[in-house]
């Protein structure tokens, strides 16, 4: 069957419906966009009979009501919002939230002699050979808008005027074809869809159609749930942003939501930085103990699984759960408690973190932990120890959704310390720690998953830079301190290695620049006997260490082999192989005292 129809309506039509509430315009990520100028190009397109392209929607199924009967669905606009809102502005005259959340009035104003649009400024308020808002113009009479136009300018072309007026009056009557969607259709198909239609190639996920579902429900307060996703995210990056939003959106600032989210006003912590994605992922997973985002839209919509209808009790309760899972998202204690749990395992900064879906799971482990009533010294120790367990792995690398669904239900329905142990059984066995693990350190990428776990180990030991007496590598990393070799780069290259040879995570290691200037492009050999004569002549300049105990400590927490005082080019692979199996064992040590 044809799961979506194609026609052609009067422009006049779908503004109809679109101020009867037929069609729902949602806010997704950012209200109005568009300039005037690309407003004042529409109406010339379609002044000119140009087309102006599609609008897609896609119809909400009809819903059984507590009375029994059927509610006709409304159609969600998904694509097209901007030409839409920017028809319902210049046509119609109706106020626009723009990009800065103000309401505004786009005027478009028109010259009948030279058949062209401009938007409305004060000079052209000033001529008199303007229209100065094309909405009054069409919304108006006829006759009266020639009359009056005359009136002001006695000496123009009168025949050439009116044809343009019957012209511009005439922009409701054209039209624009709209692509509705049938409401049993899933969201991967809705998406293939849109893709193949959309020109502009831009993916819709499967969050923008929660959005979607959220922004266009005004009767379960769902447009002011849109809003607290889309101010939070906004707020974490930029809490100035706080005083905009009291400035500018009054209404949403007196509500319940927005008091619960104050605090970022003065927060600048930046490691964990959700967009609307991540909340609301997050919200839904931890609230509904489902991971897969088309379920949150068929929810939101009323589907009853079971019966495979749509049921208005249940959009109310799951707008209701949405709420709930929202509300503890933002909570400031809940944030500030799992970032703390984020630190105290090492990962102090945002660069040592590659995947959101990391932090994203993480948090909804701790959000659901808080909800079974775990203690919160296992909570804290069970955080830890999954998003480490989850980076090591790569688990959600890649599309989460499945693995987010399954996690998300063993954890509801078992013990989590049972789960997590039968994970590590099968995935952390000696064999990885002793075998994968090291030939997974055999890279050069620095951004590798396991290099910034082996940092976040030498974080939470508290470990110094190489060569450093009191640097530590945590005040490297958050001072934005440099990774250098430790057989000098300069020095394998003269040697004749490869970009790909010289560049090992192995060969990696935070040392204070003024420590990596002075062993410059020295063999280890010849800069570890510096060290060694300034320690025993008490004549310390490259390095701060003073005897040959805290340089041995140096070496450990460094995972160094103590050999490398003695290392030349000929020693580099036996080098490298050393040193990761060496840090192999401190991650092995760090992941088990989570």
């Amino acid at each position: 069957m044809q799961k979506y129809s194609v026609n052609q309506y009067l422009i006049e039509t779908v503004l109809a419906w679109v101020k009867s509430g037929e069609i729902a315009i949602p806010e997704i990520q950012r209200p109005f966009v568009w300039d005037g100028s690309k407003v004042r190009d529409l109406m010339d397109s379609l002044y000119q009979g140009y087309p102006v392209g599609y609008v897609i929607a896609w119809k909400n199924p009809n819903v059984k009501l507590k009375d029994g009967t059927l509610s006709e669905g409304k159609k969600i606009l998904i694509d097209g919002q901007q030409r839409i809102t920017a028809l319902t502005a210049a046509i119609l005259g109706q106020y626009v939230v723009n990009k800065n959340y103000k309401r505004v009035k786009i005027k478009i104003a028109f010259n009948p002699l030279e058949e062209r649009f401009e938007v409305l400024n004060p000079a052209i308020s000033k001529d008199k050979t303007w229209i100065p808002d094309i909405a009054d113009a069409i919304n108006g009479d006829l006759f009266e808008l020639a009359s009056n136009y005359f009136d002001l300018n006695p000496d123009v072309d009168r025949k050439l005027a009116q044809s343009a007026f019957t012209k511009l009056v005439n922009i409701p009557k054209k039209q624009i074809g709209l692509i509705e969607l049938a409401p049993d259709l899933d969201i991967e198909t809705v998406t293939e869809i849109f893709i193949r239609i959309n020109s502009k190639g831009v993916v819709l996920s499967q969050a923008d159609f929660a959005m979607s579902k959220i922004a266009s429900n005004t009767e379960y307060n769902g447009n002011q749930l849109r809003k607290a996703i889309d101010y939070f995210c906004h707020l974490a990056i930029a809490p100035d942003y706080y005083r905009h939003i009291v400035d500018n959106d009054p209404a949403f600032a007196s509500t319940e939501l927005f008091q619960k989210m104050q605090w970022l006003k003065s927060e600048t912590e930046d490691l964990y930085d959700p967009d609307y994605t991540d909340l609301i992922r997050v919200a839904f997973t931890s609230k509904f103990n489902r991971g897969r985002l088309s379920d949150l839209v068929s929810l939101l919509s009323g589907r009853n699984f079971e019966t495979r209808t749509f049921e208005e009790s249940i959009a109310e309760s799951s707008f209701a759960k949405l709420r709930e899972g929202v509300i503890n998202f933002i909570n400031e204690s809940n944030y500030k408690r799992f970032i703390m749990i984020v630190k105290s395992a090492g990962f102090i900064s945002p660069k040592l973190i590659r995947s959101q879906n990391v932090l994203n799971f993480a948090y909804i482990l701790y959000l659901k932990l808080r909800e079974l009533g775990e203690n919160s010294v296992a909570i804290e120790s069970h955080v830890r120890r999954w998003m480490v367990y989850s980076i090591l792995t790569g688990r959600y690398s890649g599309s989460p959704e499945s693995v987010f669904d399954y996690d998300i239900k063993q954890i509801s329905n078992r013990h989590f310390a049972e789960y997590l142990s039968e994970k590590e059984e099968g995935e952390l066995s000696e064999a990885f720690w002793s075998a994968s693990l090291p030939q997974s350190l055999d890279t050069s990428v620095a951004s590798s998953p396991y290099f910034l776990v082996f940092l976040a180990a030498q974080v939470k030991a508290n470990d110094k830079g190489f060569l450093s007496k009191d640097i530590s590598v945590a005040d490297l990393i958050i001072h934005k301190g440099d990774i250098h070799h430790l057989f000098p780069k300069e020095y394998l290259r003269k040697n004749g290695l490869a970009q790909g040879k010289y560049n090992q995570i192995a060969n990696y290691a935070y040392m204070q620049s003024e420590i990596n200037i002075k062993v410059g492009s020295k063999s280890p050999e010849e800069y570890f006997e510096l060290i060694h004569t300034q320690i025993e002549e008490e004549n310390l300049q490259l390095t701060g260490i003073s005897t040959r105990e805290e340089l041995k400590k140096n070496l450990d927490m460094n995972c160094v082999p103590y050999s490398i005082d003695n290392m030349s080019i000929q020693h580099y692979q036996d080098f490298l192989y050393a040193r990761r199996r060496m840090m192999a064992n401190k991650i092995r040590e760090y992941y088990f005292s989570l």
